[in-house]
């Protein structure tokens, strides 16, 4: 791994997140919200693509410490995550990532249960400036998209049996009909967590390989 871990405050105490910065030592920054796994290699690594690509990426501990290898663990952490305490973890991870972003704007990009926060953290914090949705899903997670500070990319699977392409299409009108700028697309014959490659049998490369040439194209036209 190219970056390190730091800690941040948040609501009393503190975070651990995974900081990982460009040789330049600044990019415009990118927050990085983890699967339902936890901040496992997974998404570390995705924070070090980024500052290979010239991005400044930080991945908000938002579970605490725990991390799951089997989906029914993981399930659990899902359910029990206390969304009030995400939205501080994610308002201080977007605090602590300015010193290294080269951009006054801070871009956020989620996974599965990271996807619904990103929308989430982009509803809730002016400084962010454009939100990258993959497959985003939690029950307990409610963004008000009129509050969107900047535009949404959403990047779906056609096969996926948690955020199908109705959900996938329903969320992109909702957020247009809040006024605000959303792009949705939905990759044909792949299936929920298709950019995660640490899923054998569910990764896709041809798939996951356009999706981060979108969203590295997306952050890099949006983030000012």
């Amino acid at each position: 791994m190219a970056g390190r871990t730091v800690q941040f405050p948040s609501n009393g105490g503190t975070t651990d997140a995974y900081l990982s910065t460009p040789a330049a030592g600044k990019g415009p920054g990118v927050i990085v919200i983890q699967e339902w796994w936890g901040l496992v290699g997974h998404i570390k690594n995705v924070a070090d693509r980024f500052a290979a690509e010239g991005f400044a990426a930080l991945a908000p501990d938002l579970f605490h410490g725990k991390t799951a290898d089997e989906p029914d663990e993981a399930g659990k952490l899902f359910m029990a995550l206390n969304v009030g305490q995400a939205e501080k973890d994610l308002r201080g991870a977007i605090d602590a990532l300015k010193p290294h972003s080269s951009t006054q704007k801070i871009g956020v990009v989620g996974f599965c249960m990271g996807g619904q926060l990103a929308l989430f953290a982009a509803t809730l914090n002016a400084s962010v400036g454009a939100c990258v949705n993959f497959y985003g899903v939690h029950p307990h997670v409610k963004p008000d998209y009129s509050k969107l500070a900047g535009p949404v990319l959403g990047l779906f699977a056609e096969k996926d049996q948690f955020v199908t392409p109705q959900v996938a299409r329903d969320v992109d009108a909702a957020i247009k009909k809040a006024g605000k700028s959303s792009e949705v697309h939905i990759y044909p014959n792949v299936d929920h967590a298709f950019f995660n490659d640490e899923r054998a049998g569910i990764y896709d490369k041809a798939a996951a390989d356009d999706a981060w040439r979108r969203t590295l194209a997306f952050f890099r036209q949006h983030l000012t």
